[in-house]
């Protein structure tokens, strides 16, 4: 058997039925007020059959913080009853119901914002093609944002939620505060790596103390992304200093989020060593690490957990075969499906503008034209 199919108990007591997580990707299909839609609601259910664990996409703890069209929202006690739905289907396949939560910053869209003004921790915009550049937030804005995760997690609880992933990853507003290159502050809040931490931690013990209020089995996880590639930018020291902390923290687990498993540095390119596998060697023995990026194959996760990381994350394998666990599970790895065609949206069941999404960027996903006959 397969080691990541074993069952896996955190520290407060949540025991989940295997080591595979479905990781947290926006679908596009809530509707535009951020009500979960019955689309979204499918797309759910088909997914949640096998894995252990399903992280859904991100939702917005303020109106401001919204970062794509059709995203969850979880801003408003009148959204509780639909994520209430989304809770209900995920856990009704067998799986634990984490949703993640965040504030996009400067790289919220500004027409998705209700003042059409994007905000970040300084006035310094993306380094990307007609990047906007946001206004520095106020300190009541700051106060503010951190007490809105902290709402947000009693609504999560409501719902039923199983848990929350704090999204500090990405280029969003919590990985702004810590960047060196997005935050220029000369407050608290901002200058050296410790007063760059503090931000996200803030958030970290906003939710830890709304999650009192739920079982003691409510799982809090955090999600970071090790480095950046703007100069000034997060170093893997920087990384590596800020994980230290957190693993201070009662999180149940620290969710690394890179594009490759086992690639090595995106600012030393001659540091070929694993992102994943250095955060977990610095501090899996006191918080579990979840690992993520391009493991297609059985073989490829047991691989990525040969070095000692307990939980693995599973985002576009998950989408081009709903149905990977079971296929394992029955001993058909050789039927896992590792490509996709035009036609296959239904059988998927996949949201359309998540669909459309796939088809018009090439190289993000392996879609053939047509199946074949």
């Amino acid at each position: 058997m397969y080691s990541f199919m074993e069952p896996y108990t955190f520290e407060n007591g949540a025991t989940v039925r295997n080591r595979i997580m479905l990781a947290p990707m926006t679908n596009f299909a809530s509707a535009d007020n951020g009500e979960v839609t019955d689309e979204e609601l499918a797309y759910y259910r088909e997914r949640s059959k096998g894995v252990g664990t399903v992280v859904t996409a991100v939702a917005n703890v303020t109106p401001g913080g919204k970062g794509f069209p059709g995203e969850i929202g979880i801003d408003r006690d009148d959204l509780v009853g639909g994520l209430t739905k989304l809770a209900d289907t995920i856990k009704g396949e067998g799986a634990k119901a984490i949703i993640q939560m965040f504030h996009a910053g400067r790289m919220a869209p500004t027409d998705l914002l209700p003042d059409k003004e994007t905000v970040s921790a300084s006035a310094v915009a993306p380094e990307r093609e007609g990047a906007v550049t946001p206004r520095a937030l106020t300190e009541d804005e700051i106060q503010s944002i951190i007490k809105a995760f902290g709402d947000a997690t009693r609504r999560a609880i409501r719902a039923g939620f199983d848990g929350v992933e704090i999204h500090g990853a990405n280029t969003y507003l919590i990985q702004q505060f810590f960047s060196p290159h997005s935050n220029r502050r000369t407050d608290q809040w901002g200058g050296s790596v410790e007063k760059r931490m503090r931000f996200p931690l803030a958030v970290v013990n906003e939710v830890l103390e709304a999650a009192k209020e739920a079982d003691e089995s409510f799982i809090v996880g955090y999600r970071i992304s090790p480095e950046e590639i703007e100069n000034p930018g997060i170093t893997m020291a920087d990384t590596l200093q800020f994980v230290g902390e957190l693993a201070k923290e009662d999180l149940d687990y620290l969710h690394v989020s890179v594009m490759d498993f086992f690639k090595g540095s995106m600012r030393e390119k001659d540091d070929e060593r694993s992102r994943v596998q250095l955060i977990h060697d610095e501090v899996g023995s006191r918080i579990p690490v979840v690992g993520v990026g391009s493991l297609h194959t059985p073989d490829d996760v047991e691989r990525a957990m040969a070095g000692g990381v307990p939980l693995m994350a599973l985002g576009r394998e998950l989408i081009v075969e709903p149905h990977w666990i079971e296929k394992v599970e029955a001993g058909e790895t050789e039927a896992i499906r590792t490509e996709m065609s035009v036609d296959d949206r239904e059988e998927l069941v996949v949201p359309e503008a998540l669909w459309n999404a796939i088809v018009n960027r090439p190289g993000w996903f392996p879609v053939k034209e047509h199946a074949e006959s």
